[in-house]
């Protein structure tokens, strides 16, 4: 269902986390899982800390893009920040979807820092059964 296009996504995931905040224009990938669910496509990603109206989910053609944004946590004016370890910033993740899913009717939760996307398996794409008819007069053709 998911098309891997990038090898060494992960590896430079883990280099932009580690060197710099992601920016709109240069944004952080951000972890997921996906699988199968019976006729459901499910793909969930980890955004904690991010809330729910700076998520943005587009969907063109087949090409499935989510883009969120964790800001910093403003503290008082006397407050003085010994230890920063969460990362912020924007983070982005496109996916290429398979022709076989309805992008049309794509349900998406977000529960404890995960983003769940619920995609349906298209109509045209689950299996069916044919059946064989049989026992079919043959006509022949006077000419």
């Amino acid at each position: 269902m998911l098309m891997r296009t990038d090898p060494f996504r992960d590896l430079d995931r883990l280099a932009e986390q580690l060197l710099r905040p992601g920016t709109w224009s240069r944004p952080t990938a951000m972890p997921m899982d996906a699988y199968r669910d019976g006729d459901t496509y499910v793909v969930a990603f980890d955004l904690p800390g991010v809330e729910p109206d700076a998520i943005d989910i587009d969907v063109e053609r087949n090409m499935l893009t989510v883009k969120a944004e964790r800001r910093p946590v403003t503290h008082g004016e006397h407050t003085q920040t010994e230890l920063s370890e969460r990362p912020f910033g924007v983070f982005s993740r496109q996916i290429q979807l398979s022709d076989s899913l309805d992008t049309e009717h794509i349900d998406a939760g977000y529960e404890a820092g995960v983003l769940t996307l619920r995609i349906p398996i298209a109509e045209r794409a689950k299996p069916r059964k044919i059946v064989v008819g049989g026992d079919r007069s043959r006509k022949e053709l006077a000419g």
